[in-house]
């Protein structure tokens, strides 16, 4: 009988790494929820800039919808989901606006709040966030 549990048990074990091991190979763009997932993360942030007064009057005049579907695709392609950006590169989109560090770190604190309202974990929130992160120094000029 002892032997039995044991063999429940190693078996159990290699169950249990082999699915930890296997979600590892997961990209982070399913992690997030692949398309759909994305998707919403990017309306909610939208949402939660259309409420943020520090930042919602650099969107006006913005062609939002350009905007929405060109950040989806800029998240897919650096989060391993297979997309190739095809939009303009990001020092090109952001020169001239003279953006703040104050304008940035609201726009991030509202991806934050827009990938917890989606229920995505900490821990992928942020390998997101390493992933956007180089992007600073083609916004923020200062």
């Amino acid at each position: 009988m002892k032997l039995r549990n044991i063999c429940v048990a190693a078996v159990l074990s290699f169950s249990v790494i082999g699915c930890t091991l296997s979600s590892q190979n997961i990209s982070l763009y399913d992690r997030l929820g692949g398309e759909s997932g994305v998707d919403a993360i990017v309306y909610q942030l939208l949402v939660n800039i259309s409420q943020d007064p520090r930042v919602f009057e650099r969107f006006n005049g913005v062609d939002i919808e350009k905007f929405r579907a060109g950040f989806a695709q800029y998240i897919c392609s650096v989060s391993g989901g297979g997309c190739e950006y095809q939009g303009d590169n990001m020092q090109q989109v952001h020169a001239g606006h003279d953006y703040t560090d104050t304008e940035f770190n609201a726009i991030v604190g509202n991806l934050i709040q827009a990938m917890e309202h989606e229920g995505v974990p900490t821990r992928t929130q942020n390998a997101l966030l390493r992933r956007l992160a180089p992007s600073y120094k083609d916004v923020v000029y200062q």
